[in-house]
């Protein structure tokens, strides 16, 4: 028997699968962290406007705090106990505020000027024709 046959039968095969994309998670990490440390910071903020910082900002202190979750997790340590729950929290509310100043830059606003051509075109006006063919005589006439 191989090596690997052996491994094979001291866990359960269906954990198999998950450490698989566990390990193939790590690499993708692994290859986002090389990216981000190929350009300085300084570089890299330069390029991008306040609101993206802020979310750069975010993206890295969270995914750092995720990783030290499961790094407690690996060491017997349960994480909802520990203040890097609280930390997480934190992250996610300010995570949210930039969320909301993002939907309202993507939300429409009213152009007036549009909106009251708009209205004035949809709206009927009686012109000189018309008022001659929607005239009806008065009813109940008085006969002389």
């Amino acid at each position: 028997m191989s090596e690997d046959d052996n491994n094979m039968e001291e866990y359960p095969t269906e954990i198999h699968d998950y450490l698989a994309a566990f390990e193939k998670s790590l690499g993708s990490v692994d290859d986002m962290l090389k990216t981000m440390m190929s350009v300085s910071r300084s570089e890299l903020l330069q390029k991008l406007d306040p609101l993206e910082q802020a979310k750069l900002d975010l993206m890295s202190v969270y995914t750092l705090n995720s990783m030290f979750w499961v790094y407690l997790a690996t060491q017997g340590i349960n994480p909802k106990e520990h203040p890097v729950k609280q930390e997480l929290e934190r992250i996610r509310t300010y995570m949210n505020k930039v969320k909301e100043i993002t939907d309202k830059k993507k939300a429409s606003k009213l152009d007036k000027g549009a909106a009251s051509r708009f209205v004035k075109n949809a709206l009927w006006e009686p012109n000189a024709e018309n008022e001659q063919t929607s005239k009806t005589p008065a009813k109940g006439k008085k006969r002389q």
